[in-house]
């Protein structure tokens, strides 16, 4: 249900559809969660390059709704630079998920970061990239994990690393489950 007792969509109109420019990943994470409990549409991605001024993460939202998010997200105290509204072509949120499949192994790539996985067992191959300090530790926590008993990344880290590895992780477990 939304905000308002309505049941919400999936997505909003490509008319009217905005973004949340947050400074930094863990507000932004916070913010999507939040907004999301409360039923705002709501998804994390990469915002187009030209509004690029944060953490290079953005929450888009169903444009209508702006003045209730933006009421939530200072109720939550979670700071926001902007809300964009989108509308054409040119100001499209950037797609952040990539599969490439190989004979036995799917490499999945979220943002900078890649998870790989054998696609007959669900083994964990490899996780690689970002910047992030968390990155060695991300590795040797899933290298060798099962993708059906290993925790999320979200649930684990707070850096933008651990967020795209997060992105990367659901999208593994999709393609395993089939």
């Amino acid at each position: 249900m939304g905000i308002f007792g309505r049941k919400k969509k999936n997505n909003a109109s490509s008319a009217g559809r905005g973004i949340v420019l947050i400074r930094e990943v863990p507000d932004a994470m916070r913010g999507e969660k939040k907004l999301g409990k409360v039923g705002f549409y709501t998804r994390l991605v990469a915002p187009p390059p030209e509004f690029r001024e944060g953490c290079d993460l953005a929450i888009e939202i169903d444009i209508m709704e702006m003045p209730a998010i933006e009421r939530k997200l200072g109720e939550e105290g979670i700071p926001f630079m902007k809300i964009i509204p989108l509308g054409n072509e040119s100001t499209e949120p950037v797609d952040i998920v990539n599969v490439v499949r190989y004979a036995d192994s799917v490499m999945v790539k979220a943002g900078n970061m890649k998870m790989t996985f054998d696609h007959s067992s669900g083994l964990i191959l490899n996780v690689s990239g970002g910047g992030c300090p968390d990155v060695p530790y991300l590795y040797a926590i899933y290298v060798g994990e099962n993708l059906q008993k290993a925790r999320k990344p979200r649930d684990i880290g707070f850096t933008l690393c651990a967020l795209m590895l997060d992105r990367a992780f659901e999208e593994c477990l999709k393609i395993y489950a089939g």
